[in-house]
């Protein structure tokens, strides 16, 4: 499979996922409208609408990395920069609203709870090295998992959200990144502190 396959594939699935669902149905007739043979979803999309899901994901970390690339991070706050790349993402997904909905159906099936964990994984490891993180230590991995809480928490609420111009989501995405920040400067105390810890008690701290 090639990205412009997947590309080409998606362009005309999207538009019947509101109506059709993520299906195989679904994909055999986007196929056909892509210029393909009716069967080129399987070759393309494997798993079938899994697979599909997963690459709608993977062009919405694109989007949001190319609109990310059209504004000067340097002049802006870290935390702004990631609730940028929050933002930016779920405004590219804006016209496709309901295949995202429906996409959470497909991701909570039996069985793809880990392609839906490394997708989500995918999506905070990029607003974080678009927003400069270099770390490598166990901040790495904390501020991916806090920030992966409010990916997932703000994009429910944002699916249920009937505001102009989902102005309550972006207030929403504004309170979490605070609590997720009130909660990273904690960890990293208590980090601090266990560093400085008696050998044989940074020893009970790793086990």
């Amino acid at each position: 499979m090639s990205d412009q396959d997947a590309d080409r594939l998606l362009t005309q699935l999207l538009p019947s996922v509101p109506f059709d669902g993520w299906t195989e149905a679904a994909l055999a007739t986007a196929s056909r409208a892509a210029g393909f043979d009716e069967q080129a979803w399987r070759r393309i999309f494997p798993r079938g609408p899994l697979d599909a899901v997963l690459a709608f994901s993977d062009w919405a970390d694109a989007a949001m990395q190319a609109t990310l690339q059209t504004h000067d991070l340097t002049k802006m706050r870290v935390r702004d920069r990631v609730a940028l790349g929050v933002r930016a993402r779920l405004e590219a997904l804006a016209p496709h609203q309901e295949a995202v909905r429906r996409s959470t159906r497909v991701l909570a099936q039996p069985g793809a709870a880990p392609d839906a964990a490394r997708a989500v994984y995918r999506t905070v490891d990029a607003i974080w090295r678009a927003a400069g993180d270099t770390s490598t230590d166990y901040n790495f991995y904390t501020k991916r998992g806090l920030l992966a809480g409010v990916v997932v928490a703000t994009t429910a609420y944002w699916l249920r959200d009937r505001s102009p111009d989902h102005a309550a989501s972006w207030r929403f995405l504004e309170r979490r990144l605070d609590e997720v920040l009130r909660v990273g400067k904690r960890l990293a105390q208590l980090k601090n502190l266990g560093d400085h810890l008696p050998l044989p008690f940074r020893r009970m701290r790793r086990t």
